[in-house]
């Protein structure tokens, strides 16, 4: 089953922000990660309005996970570190 990384991240230096989003798009895709949504317009309905918004689908939970566990991502994580305020969840998807 697929799983769907969720992000809601607030950015707070762009230029080390953009380091980790070149890290970051590189491990993903590695893991098998596919772009939903990236930034784009969105409607704040409940809860914390940061104004980026990101989705990616990964082929499963595991692979999320490890994605996120990685020596590349842990390396951008060090740059969204101090750059942004974010939240990250990992959600399986449901069985069609």
């Amino acid at each position: 089953m697929g799983a769907l990384w969720i992000a809601n991240v607030e950015v707070t230096d762009e230029a080390a922000y953009g380091e980790y989003a070149k890290l970051a798009t590189e491990a993903i895709a590695a893991h098998g990660g596919v772009f939903l949504a990236r930034g784009g317009t969105y409607v704040q309905l409940e809860g914390n309005d940061r104004a980026r918004n990101v989705v990616v689908r990964f082929p499963s939970l595991e692979a999320a996970v490890a994605c996120y566990n990685s020596p590349t991502y842990t390396e951008a994580r060090g740059f969204a570190q101090d750059a942004s305020i974010r939240d990250l969840v990992v959600v399986e998807e449901i069985a069609s």
